[in-house]
């Protein structure tokens, strides 16, 4: 029988635009002339539950619990629940008649939230700013709906990450398994009703669920146990992301319960087996990459040599049939990059699989999302991005490359040019020397607004034992070069790495001051180093000088692990330091307080000279004037 397949993205991924996954493998299977629909289960149910009727159900709901966590939700439950549509209706269109409309004063009920709003944001001039001033604070008015939610009704919900915290780190399927055996939520019935909607409106055989975060595994695992309850006969597949990383020594059968397949890295040969070996053309043994239950016993199928799908061979990913009129443009915090995420609607696509560098230590490089590199050519990729636009009316583009090579950077930039194909994009980088004051310029000319990359540590030594292959000299002209260019920067920042010892993590903190003052960088992140068992580093704790101390593997997910660094930092007692001080750098001030006003415990002055960065760039200005 030929197999209808059904992909779903499961709640809750992005909220702004469509996630990838299911078009790149609806492009694909199309092209094998394999009947495909995809959905997008997040969008649909976030927009399902921010309705006045069903906003009702969860205030009448926490008042039949006796649960009254923000209670200024139900003193002002009606002026809550007469505003959800219109701010919804705003955040998907962004028109300037509603956004005068909400910042009226008294139109949104005043919570926990916008009692405490920043009235001190330095909004844009004219109609851009009054938008936007709106965005932020319809975004406060349903954040505050969503904290109720989780306080009083479902202490899952959460907006981009439901039930993570027992999917995070989950090495063991217990936890998983006894909330899978209670009833369900409010907001779980009611995204269960919209997926029966889906499967009886398309009538697959198969459905397959990406789950590319931890925070996706549980809403998937409630679609598929109810698949298996009412629809038996449907066949229910998991792969993406999470299956990838955490998946990899999966021994527990428990989960095959409620799904027959779960397949690891690329799905295009995996799911396109999958659906011959449901058509009865090949044999279980034929499938690839594929873990199935046989004998009560999880056993993983890779018949080799697998059939090789090279990125340059693929077709664009198909975005037909997901609501993009459904998406919203949440402003929550005003960091720019963060707001390219949250904001605007973004085509993504991929440059080239995997990463060309593939070798920093704390990377998952063993894995062939990062180690396999492939190419393709800039005439093929404007070929896709012209199809792309033509399905979603979108013109933004967000390439989601691991690091985007430059030499290919330059050949799109020049092909967009050239066929005078007009768009916006940004992407992730690797801040080498390539990156030249033309090639910068050219990128910007093509369409580039932003790019993002790792600085780290901001540290020469750490910099090496991760094999960035960068050093903060390099960093700092490269930045330059792109900020001249009027291309944004964001910097990935990383405290906690073996051996970081406090005047490091100081240091580090003064670099990153002194090319925000001289706006080499504009945006910026700081993340707590996380050993992981795919890395170098995770394979090999000793030759970094940690050891490893857990978690104990139980049989499901395995990739955050323990460890003990006997020669570095107490690095949790910079964090909150750390993100003040950056806070104050994202809003251009505070550049002449030392590092000690950011702690309020003792930490050495730093070892940088205060012109550091300025000295490297006046290098840069000297080595020109000799060219």
């Amino acid at each position: 029988m030929q197999q209808k397949l059904l992909l779903v993205t499961p709640p809750f991924t992005q909220l702004n635009t469509a996630y990838p996954a299911t078009a790149y493998l609806k492009g694909f299977l199309e092209e094998h002339e394999v009947p495909v629909e995809h959905c997008d289960l997040s969008i649909e149910l976030f927009t399902a539950i921010f309705t006045g009727e069903f906003l009702r159900a969860i205030i009448q709901e926490a008042i039949d619990m006796e649960s009254f966590n923000h209670p200024l939700v139900i003193e002002n439950k009606e002026h809550y629940i007469s505003r959800v549509d219109e701010v919804i209706s705003f955040l998907q269109k962004n028109d300037l008649t509603s956004a005068h409309k909400i910042l009226e004063d008294g139109f949104l009920p005043v919570g926990h939230r916008l009692s405490k709003v920043n009235t001190t944001i330095q909004w844009a001039e004219g109609n851009i700013g009054v938008i936007d001033k709106a965005k932020h604070y319809a975004t406060l008015y349903i954040e505050e709906i969503g904290d109720f939610i989780q306080a009083n009704v479902d202490e899952f919900f959460a907006f981009t990450k439901y039930a993570e915290q027992i999917a995070t780190a989950s090495c063991s399927f217990n936890q998983l398994d006894e909330f899978l055996h209670y009833e369900p939520t409010l907001i779980e019935d009611k995204m269960l009703e919209i997926f029966e909607q889906l499967l009886e409106k398309h009538s697959p055989t198969l459905v397959c669920f990406t789950i590319p975060f931890p925070g996706n595994l549980f809403a998937a695992l409630r679609c598929a146990q109810f698949i298996k309850h009412f629809y038996p006969h449907i066949r229910v597949a998991l792969g993406g992301g999470y299956c990838n990383t955490e998946l990899r020594s999966l021994e527990d059968p428990r989960i095959f319960e409620s799904v027959d397949f779960i397949s690891l890295d690329d799905g295009e040969g995996p799911v396109l087996r999958l659906v011959e070996y449901l058509e009865g053309k090949v044999e279980v043994n034929d499938l690839e990459r594929t873990y199935v239950l046989e004998d009560g016993k999880v056993v993983y199928k890779n018949k080799v040599p697998n059939k090789v799908y090279h990125h340059k061979d693929l077709p664009a990913p198909n975005y037909r049939g997901l609501p993009y009129e459904k998406y919203v443009s949440f402003l929550d915090i005003v960091n720019p990059m963060h707001r390219m995420w949250t904001d605007a609607r973004w085509n993504k696509l991929t440059i080239s699989h995997g990463c060309y560098w593939s070798q920093c230590t704390f990377c998952d490089i063993s894995l062939d999302y990062i180690a396999i590199y492939q190419n393709t050519t800039a005439e093929a990729l404007v070929d896709k991005i012209e199809k792309i636009v033509q399905d979603t009316g979108i013109t933004g583009f967000h390439f989601v490359d691991e690091a985007a090579p430059p030499k290919v950077l330059r050949a799109l930039s020049l092909k967009l040019i050239e066929r005078n194909v007009k768009i916006t994009w940004w992407t992730n980088i690797r801040f080498e020397k390539t990156f030249s004051a033309e090639l910068c310029q050219l990128m910007a000319d093509s369409g580039c607004i932003a790019v993002t990359g790792g600085l780290e540590v901001a540290s020469d030594r750490l910099l090496a034992m991760i094999k960035k292959g960068v050093d903060v000299a390099q960093v700092t002209r490269v930045t330059h070069n792109f900020s001249q260019a009027n291309i944004m920067v964001h910097a990935y920042l990383m405290y906690g790495f073996p051996t970081q010892n406090e005047q490091e993590t100081i240091d580090s903190l003064e670099v990153v001051k002194q090319l925000f003052e001289k706006n080499c960088i504009q945006s910026a992140y700081w993340h707590q180093f996380t050993t992981t068992v795919h890395s170098p580093i995770g394979k090999n704790p000793q030759d970094f000088g940690i050891e490893v101390i857990g978690p104990l593997f139980k049989g499901f997910a395995s990739n955050d692990l323990y460890h003990v660094d006997p020669t570095g930092a107490d690095h949790p007692k910079y964090t909150e330091g750390l993100n003040t001080a950056l806070h104050a750098y994202l809003n251009n001030r505070d550049y002449d307080k030392p590092m000690q006003h950011w702690f309020d415990f003792p930490v050495p002055s730093t070892t940088h000279p205060k012109d550091m960065i300025e000295g490297f760039l006046n290098v840069e200005k000297e080595l020109n004037k000799v060219q």
